[in-house]
């Protein structure tokens, strides 16, 4: 799922982490596990790089993990 215009990322982060099952990033050549802390670290170096992150191509494994990150997309 791609998420867009991350403004707020302590929430999505929140909301990573709360995630059962495996959160990747995937890029071009890149497969970050977004739960992983050193991952979120990259990601928020490149926010402070560009000013914010346009999009994002997430992929999560689990329904309920699905779910969590589509609500944050609605409600943010």
């Amino acid at each position: 799922m791609k998420i867009k215009n991350i403004k707020n990322v302590e929430k999505f982060f929140e909301v990573v982490d709360s995630c059962e099952g495996k959160v990747e990033l995937v890029g071009e050549d890149i497969r970050l596990n977004l739960k992983n802390k050193l991952a979120q670290y990259f990601i928020i170096a490149k926010i402070f790089y560009d000013g914010e992150i346009p999009e994002l191509e997430v992929i999560a494994y689990n329904q309920e993990d699905i779910s969590k990150l589509m609500a944050y997309m609605i409600d943010r």
